[in-house]
């Protein structure tokens, strides 16, 4: 069902450079009441007119040669419903600014995680993290400090499968009760010490954590734990998971994510270097694991880092703008 996915960005990308063509060019591919949510400042949207005028239309604006690099696709039943989630990179030629980002007229990678629920031959459902901070990277106007882990793009899995061949059933089922085990394990943290959470049962010594800008790639379990789970711990220790939108697998892949996914009280300090404000935010996130025997080897992560962020009281796209007037230099 991936390749339905793969036919809506083509279509689009296809069509003439206008929203009515692109909205009847990806309207098959689409249900009449679709659900299309993805990263702040787009959010959520109804029907094939928004999808092709407020997603499209500025992607397309910005890279005209747009093209969808696919890293994982992982299709799975979950309580009935058919989906696919995945991950890769948008890329292209950065010629027009994006949401006020401004163009670099250099190719750029737009990485993306997404949730995909299908009716039949047509999307349903869709929802996809944008990195929008990781493009404010590239092109030098991320207004953040620099995140803890490495910055750089995120690579495919490690295995040559690229995470688009499909394994047996049993194979999944065996990557979901996996990942069950190891969510209840993090669910454990005692509020105190992050060995409260016995990781090295479920993680391989050198497991990759590939995190969104503002935090970036970890490596193995104390890389994990200093550059991000101890910081995001002390910051949301109420942190409260919800598994009941997405929950599948496929082979050695499984995939997880909401929207929102998580709910959190910002209490303590420390993540990405911000007091705690004490407001209690909704948070969208999409986790997609590679399993090695019994053991998680790797991890794609998509956080919606801005809109946690609007949530706290910045705005990210406001503060880049602000700082492109005065001139000032950028972290």
């Amino acid at each position: 069902m991936h390749t339905i996915i793969m036919q809506m960005y083509g279509a689009a990308a296809a069509a003439p450079s206008s929203s009515g063509a692109v909205a009847s060019a990806i309207a098959p591919l689409l249900t009449e009441d679709v659900t299309f949510c993805a990263a702040h400042p787009i959010n959520d949207l109804q029907g094939s007119a928004q999808v092709a005028e407020q997603f499209f239309a500025p992607l397309l604006a910005a890279m005209p040669d747009l093209e969808r690099k696919e890293y994982i696709a992982v299709p799975g039943e979950f309580q009935g419903k058919q989906w696919v989630n995945g991950t890769g990179y948008l890329m292209g030629t950065f010629a027009g600014d994006l949401f006020g980002i401004p163009a670099s007229n250099a190719p750029a990678y737009l990485r993306y995680t997404e949730m995909v629920r299908f009716e039949g031959e047509r999307i349903a459902e869709y929802y996809v993290i944008l990195d929008f901070l990781d493009l404010m990277t590239q092109v030098g106007v991320n207004p953040l400090r620099p995140g803890l882990g490495f910055p750089g793009l995120v690579p495919p899995p490690s295995d040559t499968s690229l995470g688009l061949v499909p394994g047996t059933a049993a194979e999944g089922r065996a990557s979901i009760e996996l990942i069950e085990a190891m969510l209840d394990c993090l669910g454990g943290y005692d509020g105190k010490s992050l060995h409260s959470m016995a990781l090295a049962e479920y993680w391989t010594p050198d497991f990759m954590w590939y995190g969104p800008a503002g935090i970036g790639t970890t490596r193995g379990i104390d890389g994990f734990r200093r550059q991000h789970q101890g910081p995001f711990l002390r910051a949301f220790p109420d942190r409260v998971v919800d598994r009941k939108q997405n929950l599948v697998g496929c082979g050695n892949y499984a995939s997880t994510g909401g929207w929102p996914h998580m709910t959190a009280t910002h209490s303590g300090e420390g993540w990405l270097g911000l007091a705690p404000s004490g407001r209690t935010i909704k948070l969208r996130v999409m986790d997609i694991w590679r399993r090695e025997g019994g053991l998680l080897r790797e991890n794609w992560v998509g956080i919606d880092i801005i809109h946690m962020l609007k949530q706290l009281g910045l705005d990210v796209f406001e503060q880049m703008r602000q700082l492109q007037e005065r001139g000032q230099r950028y972290v």
